[in-house]
């Protein structure tokens, strides 16, 4: 697998637009032109979560999963300036055409989840995992991973599943074996297991910082899934006790989060479901309901905008920002741009052969299942 950060050991990642060049406002005026230059040669991706001076050169917006079919289908396009994190881009490289070259504008971009979970730490703990227990493991990982780790699950014969097909891989899952394998997401993991019916005391965490994950062979022997430890920094921001302050403020606020939140958090909301579902959910709202939504301020931002006959604001008083969504920023943006006009792409993210092989089996799998 290649290591996308191994540019960082120049500079050639760093805009070298500097504020003394270009103002901010300059920088939006130049790409605006530049965009129109090279017309169709380029198509821009952004994700929901990026801010709105970005998301404002955006042909094409989504969540991860979105993205990556809608890049799937660009067929005219040399290059896909994917406004999102790293795994993201990895994705729409391995559904993009050979010709097609992805760029991420800043490769620091990363996800902390997605950093949470290495090939190395799965490897160990399969190894010990299936040494614990004869009964059959099926892994499942969530999209929001490495394309090295979805190639693991391609190579075990498990799948992937995003956070709207979650309960249908995972029902997938235990029809095809005895115990499941859940990462990085543990609250995606443990939220859904539970809507299907799964005890919690039938789960347990995997800690790849502990000796043996910090589980026994017994623990491991009676339970049905095995967690990883990880989780989204975004969604780790809300808690039980915003729940209960909009409870007693606003009983008839209702509240929607998305299930990469916390257990408590997913139990005490009205609704919870992936980005497309909350955005469906408030789009279809009569005039006048109120909304407090567990999710990216950016997109929380974006859609009270979208919906003024709502009143809609964030679940938590604090702002719940994707700081590395937030490394994409117009002067990046242009930085990128430049260097395709001058013919010198920067920022291509190429996943190998062998990797781009058994992911595909594994998004494969999720296709066939959803």
């Amino acid at each position: 697998m290649i290591d996308i950060y191994d540019d960082l050991k120049n500079n050639d990642h760093l805009p070298q637009i500097s504020q003394k060049e270009l103002s901010d406002d300059e920088v939006l005026v130049e790409l605006k032109a530049i965009k129109e230059r090279l017309g169709q040669k380029v198509v821009v991706l952004g994700h929901h979560y990026q801010q709105d001076d970005v998301i404002a050169f955006a042909d094409i917006t989504g969540d991860s999963l979105e993205l990556a079919r809608k890049a799937a289908q660009i067929k005219d396009a040399e290059y896909i300036m994917f406004c999102g994190v790293h795994f993201m881009a990895e994705t729409a490289d391995m559904l993009t055409k050979e010709n097609q070259k992805v760029i991420l504008p800043d490769l620091r971009a990363g996800c902390s989840m997605a950093d949470m979970a290495n090939r190395r730490e799965i490897d160990l703990a399969w190894k010990y995992l299936t040494e614990c227990t004869s009964e059959k493991i099926v892994p499942i990982t969530y999209i929001n991973c490495t394309a090295a780790l979805k190639s693991f699950v391609g190579e075990h014969d498990g799948s992937i599943c995003t956070s709207s097909n979650a309960e249908k891989v995972i029902t997938w899952g235990l029809n095809q074996g005895e115990k499941l394998l859940f990462f990085p997401d543990q609250h995606l993991g443990r939220n859904t297991c539970f809507k299907l019916g799964i005890p919690l005391e039938d789960m347990v965490v995997y800690d790849p910082r502990q000796r043996f994950g910090g589980l026994t062979p017994e623990q491991i022997q009676k339970a049905k899934v095995i967690l990883w430890y990880g989780f989204c920094s975004v969604h780790q921001g809300f808690t039980k006790e915003h729940i209960t302050m909009w409870r007693n403020k606003e009983p008839e606020r209702v509240l929607i989060v998305h299930p990469e939140c916390s257990f408590d958090v997913v139990q005490g909301a009205d609704l919870a479901g992936s980005t497309s579902f909350i955005i469906n959910k408030i789009k279809e709202a009569p005039a006048g309901t109120k909304f407090a939504v567990g999710t990216e301020i950016n997109l929380v931002n974006r859609l009270a905008q979208m919906f003024p006959h709502l009143d809609i604001t964030s679940l938590s008083p604090y702002q719940c920002l994707c700081t590395t969504m937030y490394r994409v920023r117009p002067r990046w943006l242009l930085e990128s741009f430049r260097a395709i006009e001058r013919g010198e792409a920067i920022n291509v993210i190429k996943v190998d052969d062998v990797t781009k092989k058994f992911a595909l089996k594994a998004l494969d799998q999720m296709l066939a299942i959803s």
